[in-house]
């Protein structure tokens, strides 16, 4: 059997003024940790195109609840990054099978939503925005990384 080639056209070439924000990323602004100047600055970018994977809002909400949040607040704050986003990359299933591609090119164990994470960004050939360990071993051959200062 043949096998697809999920990777094909997976990643487009790297457009500079795209930047998906990774969770990491959107909560370092919120909570004005290290990096947030950083993130602030892609938003006053007049053509920077701020992307989120769909993954981040779960994640986005979970971890602001976990933080002391109540359900409401934390699905307010939420809605108000998703405002700020030029557009929210879903999960389909080039997006998934693409996952896959990243987390087999990962030296380290990679979780699935990162694996995700990374997909949504390549899928639209953008830089990706982190500061999370497990994102940092994804070869940058696989997708283009702005990684935040962690302070």
């Amino acid at each position: 059997m043949l096998w697809p080639n999920w990777s094909q056209n997976a990643q487009r070439m790297a457009d500079p003024t795209a930047y998906l924000l990774d969770t990491s990323a959107v909560l370092a602004h919120f909570r004005d940790e290290p990096g947030a100047a950083e993130v602030q600055s892609l938003f006053a970018l007049s053509e920077a195109r701020i992307l989120m994977s769909a993954v981040s809002i779960a994640e986005l909400v979970r971890r602001l609840s976990d933080l002391g949040a109540g359900a409401d607040e934390a699905r307010v704050a939420t809605e108000q990054y998703v405002a700020l986003m030029t557009e929210v990359v879903t999960v389909d299933v080039a997006v998934a099978y693409d996952a896959f591609t990243v987390a087999m090119a990962t030296p380290e164990r990679l979780p699935l939503a990162d694996a995700l994470i990374v997909a949504c960004a390549r899928s639209r050939g953008a830089v990706l925005v982190h500061r999370d360990r497990h994102l940092s071993q994804v070869p940058s051959a696989v997708v283009a990384q702005r990684v935040l200062s962690a302070g």
